[in-house]
């Protein structure tokens, strides 16, 4: 990361220089070879055994894949591995006790079973496609629409610099790549993400989201930074009519230092939204350690704030890839039990870190849903990848309620489980024995539900009704209408690469050449998948200016002016957004 600093174009300074503030750092415990190796020998091997335990890794030197061992020490997890320059250990896991907490929600073996590479994925992560071996469907799939962007940020996956070869699927790919993501057996996708780059450079953006909605997806995002959204309102309506359903939306900190991105416009697309009725809006901090870890609380409030628009937090731990000196991994590392440590901190235990399961529990969920209604859809990652819950905001009292407070989360996903091995038995379920199901679920889940602890004025014991007496699953929709999604996905660099984690990753890229790669294969290992597939399929700079005459790099680069940052910050806009707003955790106080 050092080396990329220098490299940072005007308008990013500001976030530059707030890296330079250093309030802690990793220290990286030492394990010798020896050391490393009788762990090694000792070490469980299945899937979800006990630490130490041994899994695979990616050597960041040579690319080979290597024996790695992810093992306990000071109630911390680490990662370490050994590579032709010596032992590398980085941190897995900030907290052992939640890892094990976690590890209970692990989704058993089940396999994918189709896959669109005929190896037998004997080299995972190298050979991927998806091979035989991957354990999890595209929960969610990525398609990349441009390279280009408006921005030129330090820490991303990747941008066309300036006469770089341009990366654009036609019509006919991004078609194509939606259809076999769908072909997945025994789940095909249903939800996809457009990104990039900066997707909104699209000038066909409204068709490309036609198509996905032609192509039978129901859940459609779009990955931006908003910045055209902010001063085209139009462009807003246009999306949102076309069939998106969130803006999964950049969005950093609080401040001008730590959301330099779109801190000054996020009033105008906020704005923007709410006059055309949407699309939702889930804000996606990449958190940096000694960067805006300190902010995370005052994000959630911020998102509780704009609850009317605003549908969730999902934070993203960086992804620390390419070349990262271990003094810059020990800076920035920051993992999500660290995250949800601060969130802790920052929200004064309205919060904590009992209010949080990692993705996988819904996994066990879905297959009530599937037994109950044969509807598939398993959220079956690595138990390590993220963490998620709800916050409900009780109006009248002005207090934050994550939902294990006033229900038995545990106890009421392990009597669904039940059901469903119930259920599976039976050879039919008509209308009526379905009803009666229904209500016999709604009447147990009463024992699991604290009305004392409940958020008042919020029915939720009528959503339940209408999802599990009526199948009305639509009603769960409306929990957002006074709850706040509040997750984190960590995606993987070569440091704390866990081959077990890609295996059953639920988040795909499509690729124009037929294949769907894991994130964290695509991104970390980019001279196999991201960057070798996309300049078979790019137009060379000479190529894209000839088919785009009046093209010009500069103009697709957001210049944000002085007198622009003045009058917002002068603004009634300004204010609304992000002054006179309620501090539901007491954020201000002391």
């Amino acid at each position: 990361m050092a080396e990329n600093l220098g490299e940072i174009p005007s308008g990013e300074k500001e976030f530059a220089e707030s890296t330079k503030r250093v309030r802690d750092i990793v220290e990286f415990p030492e394990i010798s070879e020896e050391e490393f190796h009788a762990l090694l020998k000792k070490a469980s091997r299945a899937y979800g055994g006990d630490l130490p335990h041994r899994t695979y890794s990616l050597c960041p030197e040579t690319r080979r894949v290597v024996p790695a061992l992810v093992w306990e020490k000071d109630g911390k997890v680490w990662i370490t591995k050994k590579c032709p320059e010596g032992m590398i250990t980085d941190l897995y896991y900030e907290d052992v006790e939640m890892y094990y907490r976690f590890k209970k929600w692990l989704w058993p073996e089940k396999e994918l079973f189709s896959a669109n590479v005929e190896n037998t994925g004997v080299n995972c992560p190298l050979d991927c496609g998806l091979c035989p071996r991957h354990r999890s469907h595209t929960s969610l799939l990525n398609i990349v629409l441009t390279n280009r962007c408006n921005l030129s940020c330090w820490y991303c996956f990747f941008y066309a610099r300036e006469g770089q070869p341009i990366y654009e699927p036609t019509l006919e790919q991004i078609r194509m790549m939606l259809r076999n993501a769908k072909k997945e057996h025994p789940i095909g996708a249903n939800a996809v993400q457009f990104t990039g780059g900066e997707p909104t450079l699209r000038e066909d953006l409204i068709e490309i989201i036609k198509i996905a909605k032609e192509e039978g997806y129901d859940h459609v995002q779009l990955n931006t930074d908003g910045i055209k959204l902010a001063f085209d309102p139009e462009l807003v309506k246009k999306i949102r009519e076309a069939g998106t359903n969130t803006l999964y939306l950049s969005y950093d900190g609080m401040t001008p230092q730590t959301n330099w991105k779109n801190h000054w416009e996020i009033p105008l697309i906020f704005e923007n939204v709410r006059k055309a009725g949407g699309p939702g809006i889930v804000l996606v901090p990449t958190t940096i350690r000694n960067v805006n870890d300190h902010e995370l609380g005052a994000i959630i409030n911020f998102g509780l704030n704009h609850l009317d628009i605003v549908r969730g937090v999902n934070f993203q731990p960086i992804s620390q890839v390419g070349r990262v000196p271990k003094k810059e991994r020990q800076r920035f590392r920051i993992t999500i039990p660290g995250a949800i440590k601060r969130i802790e901190e920052q929200t004064n235990g309205a919060i904590a870190k009992e209010d949080w399961y990692p993705i996988p529990i819904a996994g066990h969920i879905a297959r009530f849903f599937e037994a109950f209604t044969g509807s598939r859809y398993y959220m079956t990652s690595h138990f390590g990848c993220g963490a998620a819950t709800y916050v409900f905001l009780d109006r009248e009292n002005k207090r934050v309620v994550p939902i294990p407070r006033f229900i038995d989360v545990e106890g009421f996903v392990e009597y669904l489980e039940s059901k469903a091995e119930e259920i599976e038995q039976w050879k039919t379920m008509g209308k009526l024995r379905k009803l009666k199901l229904g209500a016999e679920i709604f009447m147990k889940f009463k024992s699991f539900y604290d009305d004392k602890y409940a958020p008042k004025g919020i029915s939720v014991l009528d959503l339940i009704k209408n999802a599990f007496m009526h199948g009305n699953y639509d009603a769960l929709g409306k929990f957002h209408e006074n709850a706040l999604f509040v997750g984190m996905m960590h995606f993987m660099d070569e440091y704390n690469y866990d081959v077990e984690r890609v295996e059953r990753c639920v988040i795909h890229y499509a690729m124009p050449d037929g294949r769907i790669v894991p994130f964290c294969t695509f991104n970390v290992i980019p001279e196999l998948y991201r960057d070798k597939v996309q300049a078979q399929f790019s137009y060379t700079w000479d190529e894209w200016k000839a088919l785009h005459p009046d093209w010009d790099y500069k103009k697709d680069k957001y210049f944000r002016s002085k007198e622009f940052v003045e009058k917002m910050r002068n603004s009634e806009l300004y204010r609304k957004t992000y002054i006179d707003i309620e501090d539901y955790f007491g954020l201000n106080k002391g």
